[in-house]
């Protein structure tokens, strides 16, 4: 692991869908995920659905604590969309952000949910270039 992969920032966020919003939520998380695709600095996003459950996982790879900011500051409003139709019942950070990161988060979840943070021991990342989902 480099120096630079140690600063990556995973994020899983775990949804319940609002009864009746399956549809409204699947649309606005694709068009939100489209916009990632294009403009976001997340290396990775994917996101699952429990349609029996009517929960929601969301995975997304940062590079680094200035990659969140970004996204942050580009992406609001598509959370925002996607926030309509759903509430977070969990969401954990795996890796160290930085002390600004780290309060964003908390403020923005308030008492809402779990959180959790969680600090690397080891690991490597192994992207294919070009690689699609």
């Amino acid at each position: 692991m480099t120096p630079h992969d140690s600063k990556m920032l995973l994020f899983r966020n775990t949804m319940r869908i609002t009864d009746g919003h399956l549809d409204d939520f699947r649309e606005a998380v694709a068009q939100a995920v489209a916009f990632a695709e294009q403009h976001g600095p997340q290396l990775m996003v994917q996101t699952f659905v429990d349609e029996e459950r009517m929960r929601a996982h969301s995975f997304q790879l940062y590079r680094d604590s200035d990659a969140v900011r970004v996204h942050w500051k580009l992406a609001d409003p598509f959370i925002q969309d996607v926030m309509r139709h759903c509430r977070v019942e969990r969401f954990e950070v795996f890796g160290e952000p930085d002390a600004d990161v780290a309060a964003g988060v908390r403020a923005a979840l308030g008492e809402q949910c779990a959180l959790t943070f969680s600090p690397r021991i080891a690991g490597f990342v192994r992207f294919a270039t070009g690689l699609r989902a």
